[in-house]
């Protein structure tokens, strides 16, 4: 069992990971072996789950803070992780924007291209900067955090659902692309996180309720609830898995 998690070697860098399921996806790829980027706008936060994980695995930590909108940002967290660590092994796409609440009818131009820009384009620029790399080495596992809403409608989220169904099929996509180089793609789409992207669905009790109501678990997602999906598709556990969703949701689309 421990083999089969093992990530000792391994070098991954996460995006949107100074909190939430980034973070969480960070400590425990920390401790299962991988040496880990934090990644988000801000260095300070950056910095202080970096020095969180190695307090309890010293050396798993950097901190590199990138803008996902920015491609040279991306370019430059890409070439300071090879750098200190000599080479990228896993990615995981977790970070996106979401800057509006409401109908489709309602959506300001600027706020779509911001939903779709951060949410894919961005994502395959992350991709395509690490992906040779893999190839040469003839390995490698990229996981897009994407979300359930992009299984279903919705008449408040709909710009970000559009980005997150776009994103199951950037993953098939390239798993056409890399799969025959040993590079396996996968998504993860989580229900209902408490996390503080998903903070206006659920920071009441009344809220909570309402939105776990409708979950055969009858709770929502916790970060870490998500992070030991991540691991098993970065791990040899998850070696034969590609092109695929891992929806994780405590049963709201079962």
């Amino acid at each position: 069992m421990g083999e089969l998690f093992d990530l000792t070697g391994k070098v991954a860098v996460i995006t949107g990971s100074s909190r939430g399921i980034g973070k969480a996806i960070a400590q425990r790829m920390a401790e299962h072996g991988a040496k880990v980027v934090i990644s988000s706008r801000k260095a300070g936060p950056c910095d202080e789950v970096a020095a969180e994980i190695n307090a309890k695995h010293p050396g798993a930590a950097i901190a590199i803070p990138a803008s996902i909108s920015s491609k040279d940002d991306l370019q430059r967290l890409v070439d300071e992780t090879r750098k200190a660590f000599g080479k990228i092994d896993i990615v995981v796409c977790n970070a996106a924007s979401n800057p509006y609440y409401g109908p489709m009818s309602g959506i300001p131009d600027d706020a779509f291209r911001k939903i779709l820009e951060n949410n894919i384009i961005a994502n395959n620029w992350l991709i395509n900067m690490t992906s040779e790399e893999m190839k040469a080495n003839k390995d490698g596992a990229i996981i897009i955090i994407s979300s359930v809403g992009g299984l279903r409608g919705t008449s408040v989220i709909g710009a970000y659902a559009i980005s997150k169904a776009a994103d199951m099929q950037l993953a098939r996509n390239l798993a056409q692309e890399l799969s025959p180089h040993n590079i396996r793609v996968n998504c993860i789409a989580p229900g209902l996180v408490k996390t503080d992207f998903a903070k206006a669905l659920w920071d009441t009790p009344a809220g909570e309720a309402r939105a776990s109501s409708g979950t055969p678990l009858r709770r929502l997602g916790e970060p870490d609830d998500i992070a030991g999906a991540a691991v098993f598709l970065a791990s040899k556990a998850g070696s034969w898995m590609t092109g695929q969703t891992v929806v994780i949701d405590g049963g709201s689309t079962s």
